[in-house]
């Protein structure tokens, strides 16, 4: 055995996953979804002022049923969010609001992996290192510690795997597989010093997995490298939800293509092979010379409702009802995103969910 792996090998011995806990699928039920409240106009260049009508009715549809945290920078931002809060109807009542400064919105990347432990029925939150997909974006350092900051105030056990890892990357069935891309976790702008076999460790001992499946690239406009929250989504432990292409001379044609294809050959830990459900792309979203990446699969799922980005496309309600199919338990809301996807992300890059205590 190398020196590296004898150091795995004892490094692993408090993981996560040895003490009992694990990552629960986002629609297991919630306490709270956390959000950082949008501020960085670079993010929107021209356009951050018109993400905030879009952005507060995505809080009021969640609010309706669970509680919504919000990290804030101070007093001010919290004025102004309230203001968009109140205009969007959200139930205040259930929102609430933490001073812990960020650099960006992407809660989903920088916020807290939280983890379950069924039989003490305890909490804990994993903090990943955190690079702004890889060094793109700095600075990134108050983004990086929002995880610890949350885990202190709350009083819960907080692991530190000490390598980068980002919450939009990684999808949960939410009995044991994780699903993920190469494009993303192999890209050598994250953990160079680490091979294929060595993150699928990390990801079954930090988040409670027995197995980890590879899906390849991302869609075109993608800033992250191809992240998996974008593509292919888990609807329950053993149907997925993925995005294809249909024109044939679109840029992601053949990418998408590809992804359905490893879809088919993939298996769970019961040897089954997954159900897909097919999910059509809008036409591409353009602005100021850019493709940006907009898809249907950024959906939210919250304890009553599923909120999904559209984009005022012919293919909106065909998406819509194809996602409502696979929730019929919970009302699916479509929020207009051509704003907000200005920014290389939508509603579910926005957000990390707080799952409730068993």
């Amino acid at each position: 055995m190398s020196e590296k792996q004898s150091f795995d090998s004892a490094y692993f011995e408090e993981s996560p996953k040895k003490l009992g806990f694990s990552f629960p699928a986002e629609w297991a039920p919630q306490e709270a979804v956390w959000l950082s409240w949008p501020h960085k106009e670079a993010s929107w260049p021209g356009k951050i002022e018109s993400i905030y009508a879009p952005y507060a009715k995505f809080i009021a549809a969640v609010a309706a049923g669970q509680k919504v945290r919000i990290n804030v920078l101070d007093e001010a931002m919290k004025a102004s969010a309230l203001s968009y809060l109140e205009e969007a109807e959200a139930r205040l009542e259930n929102v609430e609001f933490y001073f812990n400064p960020t650099n960006d919105a992407w809660c989903r990347d920088h916020g807290p992996a939280f983890l379950l432990h069924q039989e003490r029925k305890e909490k804990a939150v994993v903090d990943w290192g955190y690079n702004a997909w890889g060094d793109k974006y700095p600075p990134y350092d108050l983004d990086d510690v929002v995880p610890t900051r949350i885990a202190k105030e709350f009083g819960l056990k907080l692991f530190n795997p000490n390598i980068v890892m980002e919450g939009g990357s990684v999808e949960f069935n939410g009995k044991g597989t994780v699903l993920t891309t190469t494009a993303c976790l192999l890209n050598e702008n994250r953990n160079p010093h680490l091979t294929k076999e060595q993150i699928e460790t990390y990801l079954k001992e930090f988040y409670g997995q027995e197995q980890v499946l590879w899906l390849g690239d991302g869609i075109v406009g993608d800033d992250t490298d191809g992240h998996i929250d974008d593509i292919t989504r888990f609807v329950n432990e053993n149907t997925v939800i993925t995005v294809v292409e249909e024109n044939q001379e679109d840029e992601n044609y053949s990418i998408l293509q590809e992804n359905l294809e490893t879809l088919r050959s993939l298996r769970l830990l019961d040897g089954s092979p997954l159900n897909i459900v097919e999910l059509p792309m809008p036409a591409a979203v353009i602005y100021d010379d850019t493709r940006l990446p907009a898809s249907y699969a950024n959906f939210y799922i919250a304890n009553e409702v599923v909120v999904v980005p559209i984009f005022n496309d012919a293919n909106d309600q065909r998406a819509l009802d194809i996602i409502q199919s696979c929730f019929p338990t919970r009302k699916v809301v479509g929020i207009d995103s051509i704003d907000i996807i200005w920014g290389l992300g939508s509603f579910h890059c926005l957000s990390q969910q707080e799952p409730a205590l068993p």
